[in-house]
């Protein structure tokens, strides 16, 4: 049991290593520069116009404040096209749980930039990184050419795009679409 332990554990460590490496916040650039940020999670979700309905979600799922607390977390955030296109409206009140589940599934510990990510994807062997989130699930990570793709453990994938921001308690990561499919996440 202690040997399979230390194997499941060792994505975690590589991820959680490789977010050692980034000690910058703000808008990263072309360059991998970092901006200064002294804003929250929840504050740069909040300002960013890309994001409205993930914080409409998280102002109605109540976790705003973990958001805007300590941290450091990595939000694989989920852009407006990606939630029409897979949940309905999860910002409704009547779909709260859902969306805190859905919520969950898109957080991991840790400060994760890309250049972090792939420098992990480097070190594997495989070349897929394994970290598990919030709502106990496993997202995958992987490169196709230039693009970092991050897979559910339920098989929905996409991709990073967009600017990352790091904000002063971690990192918002863009996607292109839901990592869980909000069913399902309900169901954990």
């Amino acid at each position: 049991m202690r040997l399979k332990m230390r194997w499941a554990l060792a994505p975690l460590c590589v991820m959680a290593l490789a977010a050692c490496g980034e000690g910058g916040a703000g808008k990263a650039d072309g360059t991998g520069a970092a901006a200064p940020s002294n804003r929250t999670l929840t504050a740069t979700l909040k300002d960013d116009r890309a994001f409205g309905t993930l914080e409409r979600v998280l102002e109605n799922a109540a976790l705003g404040d973990v958001l805007a607390g300590t941290g450091p977390y990595t939000v694989f955030a989920p852009s407006d096209a990606a939630f029409a296109a897979s949940a309905g409206d999860l910002g409704d009140e009547a779909m709260k749980a859902q969306g805190a589940a859905v919520l969950r599934a898109h957080i991991v510990p840790g400060a994760l930039t890309r250049a972090d990510i792939l420098a992990a994807i480097a070190r594997e062997g495989s070349g897929d990184v394994q970290m598990r989130t919030m709502a106990n699930s496993l997202l995958t990570f992987s490169q196709e050419g230039e693009t970092v793709i991050v897979a559910g453990d339920n098989g929905a994938r996409a991709r990073l795009t967009g600017s990352e921001t790091v904000a002063s308690n971690g990192v918002v990561q863009p996607v292109d679409a839901l990592l869980v499919r909000p069913a399902a996440a309900a169901a954990n």
